[in-house]
């Protein structure tokens, strides 16, 4: 049960951000460009750094959610999802991907754990400035989203299946906010 009075039977942030929409529409409107707009890096790797990051966090809403979406935008390699959660050291990613894996990991325990080295690997292998940065907002979002919605002990199904509909339409419609419901 959540900490405070919010829609009943929604999960995880939809229920905080219909709680209080003010606030909930900038927090979408970050979403939606860390996520979806136009980056270096594909939607899927970026639903895979939000994944990661919310798994270090023990977020088990926005880990779930999000591994639902980036399995729903990885398709036929959405296995790369459950690796990447058990283990992104041994995960079937590109040397790029597990390299600024480990930057968002960094950024989850303090921003300041990133090192000069960490850069120089994730530079060795391809990444530019904006993938660096990217990686970095992504994560250090994420650790933010993920605080808020165990902070206020959101509603969070324990059921892999009842993500995979929210996978599908973090997928298709990206970050819009959720419509009121109607009062009863």
């Amino acid at each position: 049960m959540a900490h405070i009075n919010v829609p009943e039977g929604v999960p995880g942030i939809r229920s905080l951000v219909m709680f209080r929409p003010e606030t909930g529409k900038p927090l979408y409107a970050l979403a939606q460009v860390l996520l979806r707009d136009p980056s270096p890096l594909t939607p899927a790797e970026r639903e895979l750094i939000a994944t990661h990051v919310s798994a270090r966090n023990h977020c088990m809403f926005c880990m779930s959610s999000h591994a639902a979406a980036a399995r729903e935008l990885f398709g036929a390699e959405q296995e790369v999802v459950d690796c990447v959660i058990e283990d992104p050291s041994t995960a079937p990613v590109t040397d790029k991907m597990r390299a600024l894996l480990n930057i968002a990991g960094k950024v989850q325990q303090s921003g300041k754990s990133v090192t000069p080295e960490d850069v120089a690997e994730a530079r060795r292998y391809g990444a530019g400035d904006r993938d660096i940065h990217d990686t970095v907002l992504i994560a250090a979002t994420f650790s933010m989203f993920n605080r808020y919605v165990d902070g206020l002990a959101s509603l969070t199904p324990t059921d892999r299946e009842a993500y995979v509909p929210m996978g599908k339409r973090m997928a298709t419609l990206g970050y819009v906010l959720p419509q009121p419901q109607p009062a009863s």
